[in-house]
């Protein structure tokens, strides 16, 4: 099932959504909601002033929890680091080796995005060596009462400093081929010994090479690990050849960024990018890919690297030619007697002949516009659907049942050839004779998304009849489509693309309520 509510994530961590207010909210404001915890492995490098971490919190139900506080236990490292909070007023010693924070604020954990806590300074002491490592044991309470428990680990690491290299540009039609290289400079004093390439790629690009030190999901390149040695002040290069899909919009941009990490944080990460839904990446069965040595002139001048802003290169891709994209309206015809409520997908299909991939920026491909039948109520509606009064949609009040008409927001990605629905669920309050309602995509928006360049206008509307020809037998049927809590598995698809970890793959396997 490809899933499209995607770039979002990223959004999420700074910004998690339209959050419940606070006011007046009891420390558990749904006694039901199950929360999970999440906190990255850390690796700190020797002799530094440490890094900068914070716990993420995620739930079944949109919640609000107040007086928390949360445990950070690092007694396991005998020393070897210290913890302290990022604002110096929020956390204190709780005994050797304990941290507690208390956070100052109720916090807010949204069903699709979750919530997020207050950082903590994770730094080396002096008798840190390499090598040394141990658990972090985190616990955070909440009304006096434990709500959610993670066992993170922390390394010490000898140092370095790597950089991606300059940014590539090429153009190319849909279906085309094209080749890219790919460079990295050790601009630090220490020689790097290995290096892993980590790929956050559009939908449109794709690669049929299998190189055995690659990983690859489906046609998509994940990773390659790379066992050369690079000393202090050299560089080092490697050329892939790629094609875009042949559904790949036209024109347009398509677009591939490269971090580069050391093989222990590749660990990982790709252990987080399982735990997100996404398919285990295999490994390809061709020949070695391997770095070549980059001539002095070409490398970037040296740097001393405070954060990992430069471990980042990226492919850009000019789209040439036309492809476009046909999207059709859904809607329904359906029969019952008063009081029966009725199952029914509404949404749109994408006839193609291209994909519409709006995963980089997050915006959704198009917004639609749902009418209610009269004499109908919608009793259950997606939570990506939010109540309408002429063109002002009430975004706050997403998922609420009862409007005469609501706006949805399906999501940044519409496959070629696939239907996007959401579940509807209409109760007959009153028979009708051919009570009549409306579907329409590609409604114009004063928002981010959106599409109006659809190649046959004339099918962006649909109607929902109720009782048609006045029947009114029946039930009626259900379609049902499942959902889920999704903000543990949003949460760790935000941190992998953030980290540039198959960016398209782990968002196309997210659920939501408007599915392919």
């Amino acid at each position: 099932m490809l899933t499209h509510s995607t770039r979002r994530w990223l959004a999420g961590l700074g910004v998690a959504g339209a959050f419940v207010a606070a006011s007046a909210s009891p420390a558990l404001a749904a006694p039901a909601a199950q929360f999970d915890m999440y906190f990255e492995n850390v690796t700190v490098a020797a002799d530094s002033p440490g890094v900068v971490r914070s716990p993420s919190l995620y739930s079944s139900e949109s919640t609000v929890l107040n007086d928390v506080s949360v445990r950070y236990d690092y007694r396991s490292l005998g020393g070897k680091v210290t913890l302290a909070g990022e604002r110096a007023d929020d956390c204190a010693a709780d005994g050797e080796g304990v941290l507690l924070c208390h956070e100052p604020f109720p916090i807010a954990v949204d069903e699709a995005f979750g919530g997020y806590l207050r950082a903590v300074v994770i730094a080396p002491t002096d008798k840190a060596a390499l090598g040394d490592s141990g658990e972090l044991k985190i616990s955070l309470r909440a009304g006096g009462k434990e709500v959610a428990g993670y066992t993170s680990r922390i390394r010490i690491a000898e140092g370095v400093d790597v950089a991606g290299g300059p940014d590539v540009e090429v153009k190319a039609a849909p279906g085309g081929a094209f080749e890219a290289p790919l460079s990295v400079y050790n601009v630090g004093k220490t020689e790097v010994d290995g290096l892993v390439a980590l790929f956050d790629t559009d939908y449109g690009i794709q690669t049929k090479e299998r190189f055995d030190n690659c990983y690859y999901d489906e046609d998509y390149l994940i990773a390659c690990e790379f066992a050369e040695l690079i000393p202090a002040g050299e560089g080092r290069s490697a050329t892939f050849n790629y094609e875009l899909a042949k559904d790949t919009y036209a024109p347009g941009e398509q677009e591939s960024n490269v971090r580069w990490v050391v093989p222990g944080d590749f660990e990982t990460l790709i252990g987080v990018r399982k735990k997100a839904g996404a398919t285990e990446a295999r490994r390809g069965t061709g020949k070695t890919l391997s770095l070549k040595a980059v001539p002095s002139k070409q490398r970037r001048a040296l740097q001393t690297d405070t954060e990992p802003d430069n471990n980042w290169s990226s492919l850009n891709v000019q789209v040439t030619g036309k492809n476009g994209a046909d999207l059709e309206a859904i809607g329904a015809t359906l029969t019952g007697q008063k009081g029966a409520v009725l199952t029914v997908p509404l949404g749109f299909k994408n006839n193609g002949p291209a994909t519409l991939d709006h995963i980089r920026s997050g915006a959704d491909v198009t917004f639609i516009d749902v009418t209610v039948p009269k004499g109908i109520t919608a009793v259950e509606v997606p939570f990506e659907c939010a109540p309408r009064t002429g063109d002002d949609a009430e975004w706050a009040d997403a998922g609420t049942p009862g409007a005469a008409a609501y706006r949805c927001y399906p999501g940044p990605f519409a496959p070629a050839g696939e239907e996007l629905t959401g579940e509807f669920k209409f109760r007959i309050d009153k028979v009708v004779a051919d009570a009549t309602g409306s579907v329409k995509v590609n409604v114009p928006c004063e928002c981010q998304g959106g599409f109006y360049e659809d190649l046959k206008p004339a099918n962006d509307t649909a109607k929902i009849l109720v009782n048609a020809g006045g029947q009114g037998g029946g039930d009626g049927g259900t379609l049902p489509i499942t959902g889920q809590s999704t903000g543990l598995l949003a949460g760790l698809g935000a941190l992998l693309l953030a980290a540039g970890v198959g960016g398209y793959l782990v968002a196309k396997r997210r659920r939501t309520r408007f599915v392919a």
